[in-house]
């Protein structure tokens, strides 16, 4: 982590795979141990973020691919300048509830953009700026969007058709290839978790997850907890 004290964990995976879940019981066993974080969602988390996050979301809406990947990309431009960057200087632990892979995966492989151009634009948005872990939960897709249903009617993304949601999941499985985190060194070290158990057995590896990579933090304060 050059030149910065803090450090950014981010949650990635596709539609219903827990991620809100697992980031509330991880926020909840920080707080109750006094370890200083901030907790940010992508589109959203800035004034101006949530009302990209509401042009992006809401059903039927017409967008074309670029725009919507310019608009997920400001909406983290405001969020990295506004409010990530000050944590990571005072030292917090920054938790993303997404990050850049889901434009990877959904812009890149869902919508069908070229990659070079989404990740130079990508770099312009984050300043360059590298996660110090990924955690990718990883579901089948039917299992996934199932969940996503459960919770009610589907946003915009959701709604796109089954076609589009395998890419994006086949996309998340690449992002844990070794090799692949080789060719993209800006997208930091992914860690694959399996979300196909109970919410307290996925929060169990995530916790050792989190002990093994920051064994100074979590193993001695929240590793046995999840």
């Amino acid at each position: 982590m050059t030149g910065r004290s803090g450090r950014l964990l981010v949650f990635e995976g596709a539609e219903g795979v827990g991620k809100t879940t697992q980031i509330r019981r991880l926020c909840q066993a920080l707080a109750e141990r006094g370890i200083r974080y901030l907790g940010v969602r992508e589109p959203g988390g800035t004034a101006i973020g949530n009302e990209i996050r509401r042009l992006l979301l809401e059903p039927g809406r017409d967008m074309f691919a670029r725009t919507e990947a310019l608009l997920f990309m400001a909406s983290r431009a405001q969020l990295v300048e506004g409010d990530i960057r000050a944590a990571l200087d005072r030292g917090e632990l920054v938790i993303a509830d997404r990050f850049f892979l889901s434009t990877y995966a959904y812009q890149i492989a869902g919508r069908g953009l070229p990659e070079n151009e989404v990740i130079s634009a990508n770099r312009f948005a984050t300043g360059g700026l590298v996660p110090d872990l990924t955690i990718l939960l990883r579901l089948s897709v039917d299992a996934a969007l199932a969940r996503a249903d459960s919770r009610g009617s589907r946003d915009r993304i959701e709604a796109a058709d089954d076609e589009f949601h395998h890419r994006v999941a086949a996309a998340f499985d690449l992002f844990a290839d070794p090799a692949w985190q080789r060719r993209h060194p800006e997208a930091g070290l992914v860690v694959a978790v399996d979300a196909a158990g109970s919410e307290e057995a996925v929060a169990a590896s995530v916790m050792s997850v989190l002990g093994k990579t920051w064994p100074e933090t979590f193993r001695p304060t929240v590793g046995s907890h999840p």
